[in-house]
């Protein structure tokens, strides 16, 4: 009874096996069937493969209340991430507009292969959330760490190198301003059409170029004393980390003057953004099956 019991295991495993990659292939073939497929272009995306990253991480330090480079440390990247191959264009925003979730900008782009710009992060979050309605996948904005891993070899670290050691206020001054006059030559302060300027070996346009792009990750100060031990932290998620030609912190805006506060205005013409769509079961099955 038990050899019996032993050898008919296997084969009832292997039929159960089969069944289930049956079903599997069938839920997957006929998931995307079932959708109404949208009237507009869907976004081109880009897979940037697992990876570890060595990441300078984006929140203010100060040490000793003078203000230092953050660290860079080593992150685990674990699953894929897909990623828009362009920024959300001014064409494909008057889609949103158009279908009354996205408010109208007050000075919209001329063209519509231009990058949309002018939007608040409210702006940007109302957009994915449509667009996550209209094709039944998950889009949002990147975090910090997945718009760097996406731009790679164009992400910029532009930290000072200098440190809480660091005394000589003058030399402080010069890193700074060093800093900005960069930042300022590589600047081109109107934006041009999606794809002028380059791809990166993701696959991915304009990454560190054209505009700066929202991300939903929150401006975080850090206070270390000096021996480097933290003192306190604080987290603002009034105020977002943006990133492109450099990292900066960026208010979200209010255009309501009532709720706003210090938040009320009409966000920069240099200011973007492009999403992640987050992967479901069937893109991990995909992973799965044989090829």
């Amino acid at each position: 009874m038990a050899t019996t019991l032993h050898l008919t295991l296997p084969r009832v495993t292997t039929s159960l096996g089969l069944l289930f990659m049956a079903g599997a292939m069938a839920l997957l073939l006929s998931g995307p069937a079932r959708r109404t497929m949208p009237a507009f272009p869907l976004p081109q995306t880009a897979i940037v493969p697992p990876a570890t990253l060595l990441h300078r991480l984006p929140d203010e330090y100060s040490r000793a209340g003078r203000p230092v480079d953050a660290p860079r440390i080593a992150i685990a990247i674990r699953q894929p991430l897909e990623v828009m191959r362009y920024q959300v264009t001014a064409a494909d925003y008057a889609h949103c507009v158009g279908a009354g979730a996205c408010k109208r900008l007050d000075h919209p782009a001329p063209r519509g292969d231009l990058p949309v710009t002018g939007v608040s992060h409210v702006d940007a979050t109302d957009y994915a959330n449509w667009l996550s309605r209209e094709t039944g996948a998950i889009w949002r904005l990147p975090t910090d760490l997945e718009w760097a891993h996406a731009a790679g070899s164009r992400f910029v670290d532009d930290a000072r190198g200098l440190d809480g050691g660091e005394t000589n206020p003058a030399r402080r001054w010069l890193a700074d301003y060093e800093r900005e006059a960069n930042r300022k030559a590589a600047s081109d302060p109107a934006p041009r059409p999606i794809g002028s300027f380059g791809v990166n070996e993701h696959g991915i346009h304009d990454i560190a170029g054209n505009i700066w792009e929202w991300t939903q990750t929150c401006l975080r100060r850090v206070a270390l004393d000096a021996a480097g031990r933290k003192l306190g932290e604080t987290s603002n998620c009034g105020i977002y980390v943006v990133e492109g030609q450099h990292r900066a912190p960026m208010s979200f805006f209010i255009r309501n003057p009532k709720a706003g506060g210090c938040s009320v205005a009409t966000p920069p013409d240099s200011l973007g953004f492009r999403l992640i769509r987050e992967q479901d079961w069937r893109d991990r099955l995909r992973r799965l099956l044989p090829a």
